[in-house]
């Protein structure tokens, strides 16, 4: 055993050991926030897709809307679309890939806890959503915009759309092959997309995907989010909840499930 250096001089032993977890988690975040920006195509899917659908759909009278200016109910879908990019299928696909390449093998080596991985992932999405929400209001703005409703409530449903996704991105990622997991993720997004009341109402489908369409997280955010700033309604109980189920159901069977390899 080696002798306690004398008091009052510099102890210049090796003290190996893990940082605190919130140390773990800022540094954890700060990678993967700088990661996601460096990926173009990330980039591409989750901010540039989302203006120009706006911008398009704004500017071509082609889909039914009611009495509702079409930048009015556009903006709510286009914001739970640039939500449902960054965290679900960003996300999942470069999960997906890090996994295929070994990496996510070498963190699993390391003291980093799954957890503190997977809060990770989800705080760096967040930042970046900050940005695209950011973008997205302005935009809309510009094209005549007219927001009303809570912040708060606003911020609430999509903090909660975040998780969710999050943890589907994550789930999916870290149990399928990274091919699977590109092709599943691409045809997901596209089927809530399509389903999620994005860009035309769900009044518009046949009456059983309406059924289905009620119950998917797409849709609770959107329909939240465009019944707060179009009619400037407040929070509702129903939205909260089948995103709140989702966010614990997806991330408790993503932390059960996901592997490092």
């Amino acid at each position: 055993m080696t002798d306690a250096p004398p008091a009052g001089s510099l102890d210049l032993r090796p003290a190996p050991g893990a940082a605190s977890p919130g140390r773990m988690l800022a540094a954890q975040t700060k990678l993967e926030t700088i990661l996601t920006v460096r990926r173009g195509e990330s980039v591409l899917l989750t901010l540039v897709i989302p203006l120009l659908l706006l911008v398009f759909f704004s500017s071509v009278a082609v889909l039914p809307h009611g009495d509702i200016e079409s930048v009015d109910f556009l903006v709510p879908g286009i914001l739970a679309l640039a939500v449902m990019s960054t965290a679900f299928t960003g996300q999942a696909i470069a999960t997906g890939f890090e996994r295929s390449y070994g990496v996510l093998k070498r963190l699993g080596a390391s003291p980093l806890p799954r957890s503190i991985l997977l809060s990770g992932k989800t705080l760096a999405v967040l930042l970046v959503e900050i940005v695209q929400v950011a973008l997205i209001c302005l935009v809309g703005l510009a094209l005549g915009w007219d927001p009303h409703g809570s912040v708060l409530a606003v911020i609430v449903l999509c903090a909660l759309a975040t998780v969710t996704f999050s943890g589907l991105g994550l789930l999916m990622a870290g149990t399928l092959r990274a091919e699977a997991t590109l092709a599943g993720a691409n045809g997901l997004w596209l089927v809530l997309l399509l389903l999620g009341g994005v860009v035309f109402p769900i009044s518009e489908l046949p009456g059983w995907l309406q059924a289905i369409a009620h119950g998917l997280p797409t849709t609770a955010l959107s329909s939240g989010l465009r019944h707060t700033l179009v009619n400037g309604g407040v929070l509702r109980a129903s939205d909260v909840i089948v995103l709140a189920c989702w966010a614990i159901g997806s991330l408790a069977l993503a932390a059960r499930t996901f592997r490092w390899e």
